[in-house]
C-alpha cells in the first residue's frame, strides 16, 4: 500500500495536526505518505479528535467474541493486568461518539467507501461495548467510577459543540477557503477538544 487509507487523511484532522506547533515530527516520515511511515502520535491523535478513539479499542469485540466471553469473566476476576485495560478501555468508548465520528466521515469524498468503514467501525464499537459490560457485569461503562463519569458528561457538551464546529471548518478548508480564520478556528477546535477529552493521543 503506497497511501494512508482515505478515511483516516479526510475524516479526520490529521492533515491539520500536522501544522499544530505541538512538536518536531510530521505526521509521516515520507511524502506523499505511505501507511507504514505514518508516526503514531498524529495517528491517534485524529481519530481521537473525529471521536471514534480507534486505537483505544478497535478489534476488542471481534477478539472477544472468537475466545468466548464467558471463558474471559474469570480472567477479570484474577487479572489486575487485564482489569487495567478494560478500564482505560471503558474510558475511551465513554469518550467516543459514533453520531460525531458519522459527521466526521461526510468529509470523505467516496461516499460508499465512507458508509462502508463507518458501519464496520460502528459495528465494531457495539461488539466491543456489549463485550465489555459482559465481561465485567455492568449495566454501564463508568458504573464503577461515578466521579469520572461525571467529569465526562459534564465536559462532553462542550467537546460535541467544538467537533461540529470542526467539521464545519474542515469543510471550509478543504473547499477551498484558506482564510487565517478558517486556520487558527481549526487549530483552535484542535485544541478545545482535546483539552475537554483530556487525551491528546
Amino acid at each position: 500500500m503506497t497511501e494512508p487509507p482515505r478515511i483516516p487523511r479526510q475524516a479526520t484532522p490529521l492533515l491539520e495536526i500536522a501544522d499544530l506547533k505541538i512538536g518536531s515530527r510530521p505526521a509521516s516520515r515520507t511524502k506523499p505518505p505511505k501507511i507504514e511511515d505514518l508516526r503514531s502520535i498524529p495517528w491517534v491523535f485524529s481519530w481521537s479528535q473525529a471521536r471514534v478513539m480507534l486505537p483505544g479499542w478497535f478489534g476488542f469485540g471481534t477478539a472477544a467474541n472468537a475466545v468466548g466471553v464467558e471463558q474471559l469473566k474469570p480472567l477479570y476476576k484474577k487479572s489486575a493486568f487485564f482489569r487495567t485495560m478494560l478500564a482505560n478501555m471503558k474510558m475511551v468508548l465513554a469518550k467516543s461518539s459514533m453520531p460525531i465520528a458519522r459527521r466526521y466521515s461526510e468529509l470523505v469524498e467516496d461516499r460508499g467507501f465512507a458508509q462502508t468503514v463507518v458501519a464496520r467501525i460502528e459495528a465494531e464499537w457495539e461488539s466491543t461495548h456489549a463485550a465489555v459490560l459482559a465481561i465485567n457485569g455492568q449495566s454501564e461503562l463508568l458504573a464503577q467510577s461515578p466521579k469520572l463519569a461525571d467529569s465526562i458528561r459534564s465536559r462532553l457538551p462542550y467537546v460535541d459543540a467544538l467537533n461540529h464546529l470542526q467539521v464545519d471548518l474542515l469543510r471550509r478548508r478543504r473547499e477551498g477557503d484558506a482564510g487565517a480564520d478558517i486556520h487558527a478556528g481549526i487549530h483552535m477546535s484542535i485544541n478545545g477538544a482535546a483539552a475537554g477529552l483530556r487525551n491528546s493521543g
